[in-house]
């Protein structure tokens, strides 16, 4: 395997669990997060175990080599005269959704062919209800992110990792600390974190990304069953920088419209509902609803937003460095998520909890994010939602946390755990270790 190909296991594992199960392998997930570099794993998997590699086919769809394929039945007849007679063959498609009614040729395949099919896909239209309809719901989704903190030192590639510092080699040594400055500001993009570019090629692979997403899966999708498409690049940009310079801040469609008013940019409810769609089906931002704690439902107004890759959020504020405990806040929604959890945003009558994340059984942590605890007004804010009795009779024995950036504290303060970002987003508390794919069946 290339040296700059960093394994990513967890979700290798995944596609290796369900390697020749008769569902289709779907790789979701933001532009660049890597799902490319995973198909690309499980096919060196596949051969590394004896597949030919005459049954391996891999089409990427972007690519010059098949620009002309844009039509279903196009794609069935080009894939199948490559499939060698007689043979089982691994068919591994790369950003599918380029392809109109791609599931048809996809479903007709899996039913002809002696096959095995892996699909990657940057938009979430991919798996719309009508479309896992029409693929007869056999598929399992794997949904990929980019690297979180503890992959993001992985990839850096250190010889050592102590509690502390990261160790490259006899003489370069790091604190982790800084490491995760690093890392709030230009975000987990795998190709920089193996890359290890200069500061300013870093800002210009970030802004790349960000106008193919606008441009590829955004602007250039067309109306699709019933969907508005956005035709505005100038409202775009507006609310994506509204969103991203509202990370973890209550939000809703009227308060963006409003905001945007008030800065000259009159925009409608549904222009403005249509551009946060599209940056939620592209991965770019997803939404945390708000929990309500004693009534344990989910409520139906509310709630905040949360940037998949923190080096856009940079790149779109500016690269201001600016409202760091938010940023914080964001990358430990991401772990919590990357860990399989369900994650919303706290509501009690008399206080608001940072993040309530839902696991399996009775797995449920109510979670604090703040940049210090070292004053006492500080400590008192972060603690008092965990103290409030109409909590402590709702949670029982649930973990309560609270996750700190930066200066000196113990380690627990009445049952409630404290404990260092780095720890936390490292995965040292315990987190997860098994997490499931969605998997849909006909």
């Amino acid at each position: 395997m290339d040296k700059r190909i960093v394994p990513r296991n967890r979700y290798l594992e995944k596609l290796i669990t369900f390697r020749d199960a008769d569902v289709i392998k779907v790789v979701t997930g933001m532009r660049r997060c890597g799902k490319s570099t995973l198909l690309d794993m499980m096919r060196k998997h596949l051969e590394d175990n004896g597949v030919p590699s005459e049954c391996l086919l891999t089409f990427k769809m972007e690519s010059f080599e098949l620009e002309g394929v844009r039509d279903w039945r196009e794609l069935y007849r080009h894939v199948d005269g490559l499939m060698p007679a007689g043979k089982r063959c691994y068919l591994f498609f790369d950003e599918l959704q380029e392809v109109d009614g791609w599931e048809k040729a996809i479903n007709a395949l899996r039913v002809d062919r002696d096959c095995d099919i892996y699909v990657t896909g940057s938009n979430a239209f991919l798996l719309s209800s009508e479309i896992a309809t029409l693929i007869s719901g056999r598929y399992v989704e794997i949904r990929m992110h980019p690297l979180t903190f503890s992959e993001y030192v992985d990839f850096l590639g250190p010889t050592d990792v102590t509690n502390r510092l990261a160790v490259f080699g006899r003489e370069d040594i790091v604190a982790l600390d800084d490491l995760l400055d690093r890392y709030l500001t230009f975000g987990g993009l795998p190709f920089l974190a193996a890359s290890k570019l200069p500061e300013q090629e870093m800002k210009d692979y970030i802004w790349s990304t960000y106008q193919t997403i606008v441009g590829r899966d955004i602007l250039a999708r067309e109306a699709r069953r019933g969907r508005r498409s956005v035709t505005s690049r100038s409202v775009l940009d507006r609310v994506t920088s509204y969103l991203a310079d509202n990370i973890s801040n209550p939000t809703s469609i009227n308060k963006i419209v409003g905001t945007l008013a008030e800065n000259g940019a009159k925009s409608s409810h549904g222009v403005v509902d249509t551009c946060v769609s599209a940056l939620e089906e592209t991965y770019v931002f997803s939404h945390a609803r708000r929990f309500d704690i004693k009534g344990r439902d989910i409520l139906k107004t509310g709630g905040k937003f949360y940037i998949e890759d923190l080096g856009l959020r940079a790149f779109l504020d500016g690269y201001r460095g600016s409202d760091s405990g938010r940023v914080l806040e964001n990358a430990v929604y991401n772990r919590l998520v990357y860990d399989g959890y369900q994650v919303f945003t706290g509501h009690l009558r008399d206080a608001e909890i940072d993040f309530v994340a839902i696991g399996d059984g009775s797995d449920r942590k109510f979670i604090q994010v703040t940049e210090s605890i070292d004053e006492e007004a500080t400590r008192k804010r972060e603690l008092r939602p965990f103290e409030l009795r109409s909590l402590e009779k709702i949670t029982g024995g649930y973990e309560k946390i609270i996750v700190v950036r930066r200066g000196s504290h113990p380690t627990d303060i009445d049952g409630i755990k404290i404990v260092s970002a780095v720890d936390f987003l490292m995965g040292r508390l315990g987190a997860r270790s098994v997490w499931s794919a969605s998997v849909s069946y006909a």
